[in-house]
């Protein structure tokens, strides 16, 4: 490197004046300010992460939770003897989501951090398999053909949990008749082999909540009828940070007494960046013991459990510091925020001629809606998904699952970050893109035409 180069403009150096898109290591040293500037551009194209509204991930934190994750990016989460405190302060944070959501007793409880709810659904459903293989091999029975209950509707982690892990996968189909999985159907898909049923608080194509504590009463007619004793796990990726806040009275966490573990994602609706879980079991019997792996902390031993060996502490930081800078009253006023942004725009979206809603806000601060059937022949939703992005915005038009995948349907997740203002400028453009392809003499053409992600 010429030690001059410090002096040439920035954009007539080595590596601006040739390719910067590196597919093998270069040979040698660019100055760091180069490099920076190399990988910021290359990142010029991607979308404006706060105009993302198909992401549940949080986009946004404030200046002091951007310094703590600066103090903290370097800690190794699974180093408990190197990062004591950091160790402490996880278990907080269980702690605080145990109680948040009605643990029967905050002395024998047990949960973890993980990377994001895809690990935490994957923890909650080892311990259901674990512990319904110990009960049939304590039984003499065959337990070889393990099966997991849920709708078509599941985030697809559960998908993979069911192929990396070898059980099969039953799911129970969506329809018109029952959008979501409501009990209907139960009793003709359990049998003897069935390790649990995941029930979802926060569908992620619709945002709405699926019935825990009916699904639980069903399950409990079913024990009485067969004998068999079917323990729950609720995915919570979105919900579980938002009914504890807004729907305080409804029961579908460890006040139902068939349900075992519940998992979230502090980086949804917890309000963190990307990159944190959390699952917790309603006591230590729920999770197998030999899921949990003992680890020297200040001379003594702390369990561990998770997929991932080394993980970012820093977002464990981050989530402990949005509950304590919030508590109840801060976490209720922004999730109500999302909710009144989410039915602002679902009633404006309403409101237009060609559109239908699926649901308007009321659980989780999401919504989604179609054209009514047989409105037009000229276009459709990925049409004005495309529309919108032209504008900034990304609205993901997709598919419906199980017996509704005929249904296209768009969906907006409103979260933090999320202001009224600019609420108000996203409907605006709604209204006039739909007004302009409204108007079409002739159908678009479907070239570019796409599923965009809506996870």
């Amino acid at each position: 490197m010429n030690e001059d180069e410090a002096l040439t403009p920035l954009f007539a150096r080595i590596g601006e004046t040739g390719t910067a898109r590196y597919t093998r290591m270069p040979d040698g040293e660019l100055l760091a300010e180069t490099a920076y500037r190399i990988v910021r551009d290359e990142t010029m194209l991607d979308g404006n992460a706060r105009l993302n509204l198909a992401t549940f991930v949080g986009t946004w934190m404030d200046e002091h939770a951007d310094r703590l994750y600066h103090d903290s990016f370097d800690k190794n989460m699974i180093d408990k003897d190197e990062y004591p405190a950091t160790a402490a302060i996880e278990e907080y944070c269980w702690r605080i989501l145990a109680d948040l959501w009605s643990v029967p007793d905050p002395s024998d409880v047990i949960g973890t951090s993980t990377i994001g709810s895809s690990e935490a659904c994957m923890l909650g459903g080892l311990a259901l398999k674990r512990r319904w293989r110990a009960a049939r091999v304590a039984a003499g029975k065959p337990a070889d053909k393990p099966n997991l209950i849920m709708s078509s509707a599941v985030q697809v982690c559960w998908e993979k949990f069911c192929n990396y892990f070898d059980v099969e996968m039953r799911l129970i189909p969506t329809t018109d008749e029952h959008p979501i999985m409501d009990g209907t159907g139960l009793e003709d898909v359990v049998d003897e082999n069935t390790i649990g049923v995941v029930v979802l608080m926060g569908v992620t194509y619709t945002g709405a909540y699926e019935p825990v504590a009916e699904i639980g009463r069903i399950l409990d007619g079913i024990q009485e009828r067969t004998g068999l004793d079917i323990p729950i796990h609720v995915d919570g990726a979105s919900g579980a940070m938002i009914a504890p806040f807004l729907q305080p009275e409804l029961e579908w966490d460890f006040r139902v007494p068939r349900v075992q573990s519940i998992n979230t994602s502090g980086h949804k609706y917890g309000l963190v960046y990307p990159g944190v879980g959390w699952v917790v079991w309603r006591n230590t019997a729920a999770l197998p013991e030999e899921l949990v792996f003992k680890v020297s902390y200040l001379g003594g031993e702390m369990p561990t459990l998770a997929l991932n060996f080394s993980r970012p502490g820093a977002q464990v930081l981050l989530q402990y510091y949005r509950f304590v800078r919030l508590g109840r009253i801060g976490f209720t006023a922004i999730q109500l925020a999302s909710q009144r942004v989410a039915q602002f725009l679902s009633k404006g979206v309403s409101e237009l001629a060609p559109y239908e809603l699926l649901t308007d806000g009321s659980d989780i601060p999401v919504f989604a809606w179609r054209i009514k059937p047989g409105y037009t022949d000229k276009w459709d939703l990925h049409h004005l998904s495309e529309r919108l992005r032209i504008r900034g915005w990304l609205v993901p038009a997709y598919p419906l699952s199980g017996e509704q995948t005929d249904q296209t349907v768009m969906r907006i997740v409103c979260r933090n970050g999320l202001s009224r203002d600019l609420a108000e400028d996203l409907l605006r453009d709604i209204r006039t893109e739909t007004a302009y392809l409204d108007e079409l003499e002739q159908p678009m053409p479907e070239a570019g035409i796409k599923t965009t992600f809506h996870h």
